[in-house]
């Protein structure tokens, strides 16, 4: 027994070492020679080399050439063609002009009287996290067990079975980025999703899009803290909360820089140990993770504008942001974009300074960039009417806002705040052909999508029971499933 104890105890040793070793094991009084090759370890142990261990599956489902001709297009550049010919071939825009007649072999869809748009962006959802029906076995958005939880992934969440994807997707959304909730002084990191069908998370996930990291100030993570006696539960305690958790994301930072640095110079070091947290606020720090800040207040966004340049990394958009319009120049100057509602207001005090044409006083800045999302699965199935709703409310202010304009307020510029731009949210030569054909005027309360094409490929269809997706969730369920 003893010897066969130290030969497991060599074999152990060479394993850990990660060399090729001879070892000596001695069998019915005959030693024989073994030879053990040790496994290297998993890259889950180094953040560099597991920096994507959960890659996007998605593809594009098939697509052909095809020719949306005669309709009144929003391109979601600010221009409006009218009596427009789309070209679009291999899932990607090719082309947008007026009165073109389509090459040959383009399937033509008639768009006479009809708008087109690009497809939809909701910038703030919570679909597949707080997924339908609303109960507490589908209550995955916050978890809301530590002030400062980066570690959690909101696709870790997601279930592709929500029925609310595919009522988003009959609206127009065609791409949503799925946030942890605001319980805390930070989330966790959020997901860009491609709405289609999908049996998994990882046949969503947007190809390339950037990781997000959900913050948030205020009332709510003083108030879930606080009511439990801890800390953060004023707002200069969330502050000190922030500010601790840029600290040791920088110490934490320095260390694996240092250890890199010695291995590169030949010198023996044992690496830090992993921590999934901070790997994500270096992420950050790094410019590799976007922040997307829920943040209500004008004096508080400016508190956090500060914080992110005492610790240099940029936020890439406030959410909510109800109170934006009062340093819309602020936030322009520092390429912020504002992501928020046009009519919600006064649930809590926070809230209570609201207006209706806070997008559209912040899109009026030069440079700034202004957001219509939902946060909400029902009104994800109509950001069109809430888009209006700005539209009417900042023409009623004095502002000169064409609707080719707007229309960025729901594509455009959440496209922008996602940091998928070059890809998709607007009809430009080789984007993403995500597209939506509408029966009136999409700024109409009585407008309806006629059709939503994601990558070029017939996603829904409002005529065709083919293409019209039910979750497998909805199947046999009472008043489900029959057409």
């Amino acid at each position: 027994m003893r010897i066969w104890t130290l030969a497991l105890a060599g074999l152990l040793t060479s394993a850990l070492s990660g060399c090729a070793t001879n070892v000596q094991v001695k069998v019915s009084g005959e030693t024989k020679p073994a030879v053990v090759t040790a496994k290297p370890l998993p890259t889950g142990l180094d953040p560099v080399a597991s920096a994507n261990p959960f890659p996007s599956t998605y593809k594009p489902m098939a697509s052909k050439p095809f020719a949306i001709v005669g309709a009144s297009t929003f391109t979601g550049t600010g221009s409006l063609v009218e009596n427009a010919t789309v070209l679009v071939r291999d899932g990607r825009i090719e082309t947008v002009s007026a009165g073109t007649a389509p090459p040959a072999g383009y399937e033509v869809v008639d768009g006479r009287g009809k708008w087109v748009t690009p497809g939809l962006i909701d910038a703030h959802s919570h679909l597949g996290v707080y997924a339908s029906p609303s109960v507490q076995a589908h209550s995955d958005g916050n978890e809301a067990t530590d002030p400062v939880t980066a570690q959690v992934w909101a696709e870790h969440s997601v279930w592709p079975q929500d029925p609310g994807f595919n009522r988003a997707r009959i609206g127009g959304v065609t791409t949503l980025l799925i946030l942890p909730g605001s319980a805390n002084l930070i989330g966790g990191r959020g997901v860009t999703l491609r709405n289609v069908p999908s049996r998994t998370v990882q046949g969503m996930k947007f190809p390339d899009a950037p990781y997000t990291l959900k913050m948030a100030c205020g009332e709510n993570p003083k108030r879930v803290y606080g009511g439990r006696g801890r800390a953060p539960s004023t707002r200069m305690g969330n502050v000190a909360g922030y500010r601790a958790a840029w600290i040791n994301a920088a110490d934490y930072g320095r260390k694996w820089d240092d250890y890199r640095a010695k291995v590169a110079k030949g010198e023996k070091a044992d690496p830090p140990k992993r921590d999934l947290a901070l790997d994500t606020l270096v992420g950050v720090l790094k410019g590799e993770i976007l922040v997307e800040n829920h943040c209500y207040r004008a004096d508080e966004m400016v508190q956090m504008i500060d914080i992110s340049k005492e610790f240099g990394y940029h936020i890439t958009a406030f959410h909510h942001a109800v109170e934006a319009y009062k340093i819309a120049d602020i936030l322009a100057e520092n390429g912020i974009c504002v992501a928020t509602w046009a009519n919600w207001w006064g649930v809590k005090l926070e809230m209570y300074d609201a207006v209706e044409a806070n997008v559209p006083l912040v899109d009026a800045v030069t440079k700034g960039c202004g957001i219509i999302k939902s946060d909400d699965p029902d009104l994800t199935q109509r950001l069109n009417q809430e888009a209006a709703t700005a539209l009417a409310a900042g023409r009623a202010a004095g502002l000169q806002i064409t609707e080719a304009q707007a229309i960025r307020w729901i594509t455009a510029n959440p496209a922008k705040a996602l940091g998928i731009a070059a890809q998709t949210g607007t009809l430009e030569t080789g984007k993403r052909a995500d597209i939506v054909i509408w029966d009136h005027d999409p700024f109409s309360v009585y407008a309806r999508t006629d059709r939503v094409y994601v990558d070029g490929a017939i996603a829904y269809d409002r005529r065709d029971p083919k293409y019209q997706a039910l979750s497998d969730f909805e199947l046999g369920q009472p008043g489900e499933g029959v057409r």
